[in-house]
């Protein structure tokens, strides 16, 4: 036995009998216990707030993992399908159903409207389908993929673009879960609340991270269609498929190409995104599938919405009832088309759901795009990000409540103008400047500022895509010079425009930048 002495308070001397003997060694099993003591919270705010996150990352699965590359030997690849059935639920809603009204509006008939919305969303879907191919083999977030192509500097504004655009997403898709509340309680519910409800349910899915946007994702898609399918079963028969457009000659092709406009942006406006969930499948994931499923699997859905609002739609000008019930809202007229009057209100409950899977989506690229914006934002965890772009939704989707088609009608077309010369950038550098191989791309230096393309290319053709859309959009509030000269209205040839601006600056200046600044 030990004995040790110890000063009391009187100054004498204690002496205390320890049971340890003094040349006790604990084993090892005592040892791991020592060493697997909880550790103390660090210090300092953001250091205290990466710590909850972690705890919080092992007692509820909510993800730690910032934007850092993904590491083969780090991936735990869901299912393949779900690079469909994400897009599913994220697109089959009422805010595609809003979309579809869009060709009524704009005074075409239902065969053009169709065509239209089918045409547009497949080719908006096939620039974000080859743009998630990137996503395997890199491990990167988009806006990290774009830093290869567009420079450290200029990268950043696609990364603020991207924040943008998916607060105008959650916003639509709070508006419209929020006009389906407001109908199914009859306007006890009000709108502001219904807006601040959806947000919410789509906040506590991106604040847990990838692992539940994508479970969620995974099955919503299969209720939303059944859903759809029995709107159709119902409502399809109203159509009215004998009225033809007044419109002709150029006011009708201005008219046909401005809604292709807002259509394809619909559905390429994911393109900035997509990688962002991707990243734990293999590298040697085939690009042929990832392409077809993610394309498919934004057309498919996308096109069951928007074709259902295109059908309804087209029975403004000639069913009284469902007019009037429209301009009510949106939720309104849902539950005029169904019956009996307490299923369809079941029905809209459901279909509420639906404005969270956009919302899932959305907030969390949002917050990834916060952090890809500047180095020092990635310290900051990406819950508290999130939280952020929740109280931006909040503000959007209130504002623009009362509004929906116009918010629509030009907020998807600004996004298809954008992510056009996003795609073209990064198709012709992956394709003509680094030969179609990823192996041509070193992965280790994603997040090196030194070792990115200077930008000047980047920038500058991202730059002239953009007086190219100016040039040829139609908007409420403006009409590009070119675009006006096309029928009484105007037509959108704002993303044709960007494409060729975008394409014809970008290689020569990407041959002289990398003359100049050889290895970057």
């Amino acid at each position: 036995m030990a004995s040790h002495e110890f000063a009391d308070e009187k100054g004498g001397k204690t002496t205390v009998i320890s049971s340890t003997p003094s040349d006790f060694v604990p084993s090892e099993t005592e040892s791991a216990e020592f060493d697997t003591a909880p550790p103390p919270p660090p210090s300092g705010i953001l250091a205290r707030l990466r710590h909850y996150e972690a705890l919080l990352d092992d007692k509820l699965g909510v993800e730690k993992n910032g934007p850092a590359r993904i590491l083969p030997e780090e991936r735990n690849p869901p299912h393949q399908a779900i690079m469909a059935l994400m897009w599913a639920s994220g697109t089959m809603n009422l805010s595609c159903f809003a979309t579809g009204f869009l060709g009524w509006e704009f005074g075409l008939d239902l065969k053009q409207s169709i065509l239209t919305v089918i045409f547009g969303t497949l080719l908006g879907s096939m620039v974000t389908g080859w743009c998630a191919t990137l996503g395997p083999g890199t491990g990167l977030r988009q806006v990290a993929i774009a830093r290869y192509s567009f420079g450290w500097w200029p990268s950043k504004i696609i990364a603020a673009l991207n924040v943008v655009e998916q607060l105008g997403w959650s916003s639509v898709g709070s508006i419209t879960g929020g006009l389906a509340l407001s109908a199914v309680s009859d306007g006890r519910v009000s709108l502001v609340l219904g807006v601040i409800i959806v947000a919410i349910l789509g906040l506590i899915f991106s604040f847990i991270g990838l692992r539940a946007v994508l479970w969620y994702e995974s099955w919503a898609w299969a209720i939303f269609f059944v859903i759809f399918m029995i709107m159709y079963g119902e409502a399809a028969s109203f159509a009215d498929v004998k009225t033809p457009s007044a419109l002709e000659g150029q006011t009708l092709s201005g008219t046909v190409m401005t809604l292709l406009a807002i259509v394809y942006g619909s559905s390429s406006s994911w393109s900035s995104i997509v990688s962002d969930y991707y990243v734990h499948y293999p590298v040697n994931t085939s690009k042929t599938k990832v392409f077809l499923l993610t394309s498919m699997g934004i057309t498919i859905p996308t096109c069951i919405g928007m074709v259902m609002g295109c059908c309804v739609g087209s029975t403004m000008g000639v069913n009284t009832e469902w007019t009037n019930a429209y301009d009510d809202g949106l939720g309104y007229l849902i539950q005029t088309i169904l019956f009996p009057r307490g299923f369809a209100k079941f029905l809209l409950v459901v279909l509420v759901l639906s404005g969270i899977g956009i919302n899932c989506i959305a907030i969390y690229s949002a917050a990834l795009s916060i952090q890809l914006f500047a180095r020092p934002l990635q310290v900051v965890p990406r819950a508290f990000w999130t939280l952020i772009i929740f109280v931006g939704i909040l503000l959007l989707g209130v504002a623009g409540r009362n509004h929906l088609l116009a918010v629509l009608q030009n907020f998807l077309s600004l996004l298809g103008y954008w992510n056009t010369a996003f795609f073209v950038i990064l198709f012709t550098e992956h394709y003509i400047f680094r030969k179609g191989s990823l192996e041509n791309y070193n992965l280790e230096v994603w997040n090196t500022e030194s070792k990115m393309p200077i930008g000047i290319a980047g920038l500058i053709a991202f730059l002239l895509g953009i007086v190219g859309c100016i040039l040829g959009m139609v908007q409420t509030w403006y009409i590009g010079v070119i675009a006006a000269m096309i029928g009484e209205t105007g037509g959108d040839i704002g993303n044709q425009l960007a494409f060729a601006f975008t394409l014809i600056s970008y290689l020569p200046l990407r041959y002289w930048e990398r003359g100049r600044f050889p290895g970057r």
